[in-house]
């Protein structure tokens, strides 16, 4: 068997709930109704039965008169019974007479045997019992004994009785259900304005849900209209727009903490930048000297000259990161972004002659709106990682393609260009791949990978692929990593548009 369906909104419930128990309630005030007339009318035709007494089932035995009756009509005795009256006379359980009063005189009944057996089982002791006779439907029937050992039976018919509950019972229905229909209706407008509050503060945390709070300003919606504090829905929208109140408060106050790291972060990079590159110059300048020097001063200015100058690229990288963080546009020009794929590789191989490059373009450039030199850098850092990253004679495949949404969403062939254009740039290595426990946070500042993936000393800053995932969310694209030990793949996808 199917199941009903259940009702999943509260409003839904509490109308369902209403016209359930209206219902139950209609039901046991009609169930009392119909059983208490019902028993109302039975008794009052057993009192009728009582006073006719046996006087019918008696004259059956005088051919239809008695001598205290008659009044020269041959059917003087039934003149006093009502329509309808039935009475028999059984001896040793079968029925030597039957008839029924009707209004043009005495009908004779004739009598199943299985009638006959139902009569004779009624016992005779002065009380009305109901018997189903074949040939008269239900009826209500008194049992005495004659004075000659036979049995006289007397009844009345119970058709008027069930007639009388029958109407009462399809008036009940009616009634009751005009009664449920307007009461499901005032029930559900009622249900609905009274919650009507609890919808506002719904809807109002519908909106809440679809705002971006994890970065950024963020400016809540207007809180829920407030209703009677004593209800429960009043308490539930007070309650709903104290904590909007707690949780705008903490968005503001991490807002103007990112903005004083962020201006922190921009400040220092920018004043750092000039005493990194002091250092850079008198170090190296010191390397020119023409005198003898010891070797192991020697060695401390390439140390501090190597130091300072990934210090200067690391102050650099900061700066670009806390600008993008800080909305700064960029330049926005088109790009031939297989030039860029070219340059960058060209540039990776004489960095890292040692791996293995490959490149994969298509015949047509491909071209998106953007700042060049920003593109670069995403560039030079995703190879970059690739080289770092990876043991010497690994493969890094560059390839470089143009896919449309049709192809993205449903893998149709490319139209007549009413389809938004993607350039897809993927940087795939056969390397041993990104631990699974850096994976998530890969893209996070200062996030590096075990030391024992690369056989490049010092390594990064942790701060090239955070680089590279701001560049794209700043041109409106976005970058994603799948890796495996033997296969890792960066991707990005910029619009062309």
């Amino acid at each position: 068997m199917r199941r009903l369906p259940r009702p999943h909104t509260l409003r839904a419930r509490l109308t369902c709930g209403l016209v359930v128990l209206l219902a139950v309630s209609c039901a046991a005030v009609g169930l009392a109704a119909v059983v208490g007339l019902q028993g109302f009318l039975v008794g009052r035709l057993d009192e009728q039965l009582t006073e006719a007494g046996n006087r019918f089932a008696v004259s059956l035995e005088h051919n239809g008169t008695l001598p205290d009756d008659h009044d020269g009509d041959e059917h003087g005795d039934t003149r006093r019974q009502a329509t309808g009256t039935f009475g028999a006379r059984l001896v040793d359980g079968t029925a030597t007479h039957a008839a029924v009063v009707r209004p043009s005189g005495t009908e004779n009944v004739s009598l199943t045997r299985g009638d006959e057996r139902r009569l004779a089982a009624i016992p005779a002791d002065g009380k009305a019992h109901t018997a189903d006779l074949s040939a008269l439907d239900d009826y209500r029937v008194l049992v005495t004994t004659g004075n000659d050992g036979d049995v006289l039976i007397t009844g009345l018919p119970l058709e008027p009785v069930e007639a009388t509950v029958h109407r009462l019972e399809l008036l009940a229905g009616i009634v009751f259900g005009l009664a449920l229909t307007v009461t499901g209706v005032a029930g559900a407008l009622w249900v609905r304005w009274s919650l009507r509050p609890l919808s506002r503060v719904a809807a109002t945390a519908t909106r809440v849900s679809e705002l971006p709070l994890a970065s950024g300003e963020v400016a809540l919606p207007p809180r829920a209209p407030e209703s009677d504090p004593r209800s429960e829905v009043g308490q539930v929208a007070g309650a709903f727009n104290r904590m909007l109140g707690h949780v705008e408060d903490a968005l503001t106050k991490r807002h103007a903490s990112e903005e004083r790291l962020r201006s922190f972060a921009a400040d220092a990079s920018h004043e750092l930048r000039t005493p990194v590159a002091s250092v850079r110059g008198h170090a190296e300048l010191a390397l020119l000297h023409p005198g003898p020097v010891p070797p192991e001063i020697t060695r401390a200015l390439e140390r501090i000259a190597a130091e300072s100058a990934r210090m200067g690229e690391m102050v650099d990288e900061m700066l670009l990161l806390a600008r993008l963080d800080a909305g700064r546009p960029l330049e926005r020009h088109p790009v031939d972004l297989t030039i860029l794929v070219l340059d960058a590789v060209t540039d990776a191989r004489a960095a890292g002659p040692d791996h293995r490059w490959t490149l994969e373009l298509p015949e047509e450039p491909v071209t998106v709106t953007g700042d060049a030199h920003r593109l670069q850098q995403l560039l030079a850092n995703l190879l970059a990682n690739a080289r770092g990253h990876t043991p010497v004679g690994t493969k890094v495949t560059v390839s470089l393609e143009t896919e449309t949404e049709a192809e993205t969403e449903a893998g149709a062939e490319v139209g007549t260009g009413a389809e938004a254009a993607t350039a897809v740039l993927t940087v795939h290595d056969d390397g041993p791949g990104v631990p699974e426990d850096i994976q998530p946070g890969v893209f996070e500042r200062f996030t590096r990978a075990d030391r024992r993936r690369t056989d490049a000393p010092g390594g990064g800053a942790g701060l090239g692929l955070s680089i590279v995932a701001a560049v794209a969310e700043a041109h409106g694209g976005e970058v994603s990593l799948r890796s495996a030990p033997g296969s890792t793949t960066f991707t990005v996808r910029l619009s062309t548009g």
